[in-house]
């Protein structure tokens, strides 16, 4: 079923329309909690890292 590019091209216009977009304060909320909650993943995989090479060192009897 072959459709014109001009139809479809109305079709995508038609339902763009229909979307919701977020308003800027929305869009700034979401941003700033994103990186956020990017800080807490790495302080929480830091510290989670840090704490297992104590713990194999310990295992190994390595020193350094």
């Amino acid at each position: 079923m072959a459709i014109s590019p001009f139809k479809f091209l109305q079709e995508v216009r038609s339902e763009t329309s229909k979307v919701t977009w977020p308003s800027r304060r929305e869009t700034t909320i979401t941003t700033i909690m994103v990186f956020v909650m990017v800080a807490a993943a790495s302080i929480f995989f830091f510290v989670a890292d840090q704490i297992l090479r104590y713990v194999v060192t310990l295992i190994l009897g390595i020193h350094g």
